[in-house]
């Protein structure tokens, strides 16, 4: 990536998050300035924190770490936000893993799951669209048959990014679905295979079962898939994000996160308590609608952007 299209990311990103920035900045500021760190004033920073959705655990530590480093010292909030910046560019280091596609696989499959309205079948588009512009070839599977509307809105991904994809009617199987794609992809050698799923978590046990099936029927034919499986979360449902990761994790073998809409969202800081919580690679950050809105996950540019620092 150039160096301006970096600084342009950067851009987007921080205005993307400015609604999660403006209230740690500006509760920051709130509480001192120019003041000296105190048990009172720290207790106040670890509140902000978890009320921003970093979590306890994020919060404890961001707090005990700039306790060790300034305690009872004269900070600004300006010191503040660049000693947190580093803690959590820290904790999200080890996580930020970009998706690896395999060319050994051939197809390199990938299971795609998240609630309906998560941003699910528009990020299997501009995840297409990304790897058809490196040179690969990929075949998209309609696999949530229950709406008629993702069936649809996926064949228009497909057009647009001229991707194949597989279809049957609404109500259809989606193990069935799965199955044909994998036969068009292996038959036509293609690098991936992007299977969409169902998100009605109000019939979990409906959705394991049919989730279980899909794996299954695709293990016949190759044993070793789905090779990755994707949880894709909407960054404004805040600390519901973790009862969604521990319920899609009891059904499939997630293997990491997608965080879209962070631009709509005041609960940004939830990734990190994600990534204290779960320890799941966090592929990648989408903030806003563009087929390049979506990139691959970047601990200082998001630290920095969360904290509101240039």
């Amino acid at each position: 990536m150039s160096t301006d299209t970096q600084k342009s990311w950067f851009g987007r990103l921080k205005e993307g998050l400015s609604a999660s920035s403006n209230k740690v900045v500006s509760g920051i500021a709130g509480i001192f300035t120019e003041k000296r760190l105190d048990e009172e004033v720290l207790e106040q920073l670890e509140d902000l924190l978890i009320s921003s959705d970093l979590g306890v655990e994020a919060a404890a530590r961001l707090t005990q770490t700039l306790s060790e480093q300034k305690f009872d010292k004269q900070v600004s909030d300006q010191e503040v936000r660049e000693t947190f910046a580093g803690d959590i560019e820290r904790i999200l280091e080890p996580v930020a893993k970009p998706i690896l596609i395999q060319h050994s696989l051939k197809p390199h499959v990938i299971l795609v799951c998240g609630v309906n309205g998560s941003g699910k079948t528009t990020t299997i588009g501009k995840l297409a669209q990304q790897w058809k512009a490196e040179g690969k070839s990929v075949c998209l599977a309609a696999g949530d048959t229950f709406r008629a509307a993702a069936i649809e809105q996926l064949k228009v991904w497909g057009e647009r990014t001229h991707t194949p994809v597989v279809v049957q009617p609404q109500g259809s199987d989606p193990a069935a679905v799965a199955f044909d794609a994998l036969k068009k992809s292996i038959d036509n050698n293609y690098d991936v295979l992007i299977i969409d799923t169902a998100g009605r978590l109000q019939n979990r046990s409906e959705l394991m079962d049919e989730l279980a099936k899909i794996v299954r029927v695709i293990q016949k034919r190759l044993p070793d898939a789905p090779h990755d499986c994707l949880l894709v979360l909407d960054g404004t449902v805040g600390q519901n994000a973790h009862s969604q990761v521990s319920a899609f994790k009891e059904m499939v073998n997630v293997s990491g996160l997608i965080v879209t809409k962070l631009d709509g969202s005041a609960r940004g800081g939830v990734i990190v308590a994600l990534a204290e919580k779960f320890g799941l690679p966090v592929h990648a950050v989408g903030v806003g609608e563009a087929i390049d809105d979506l990139r691959a996950f970047n601990p200082k540019v998001f630290a920095k952007s969360l904290m509101g620092l240039d």
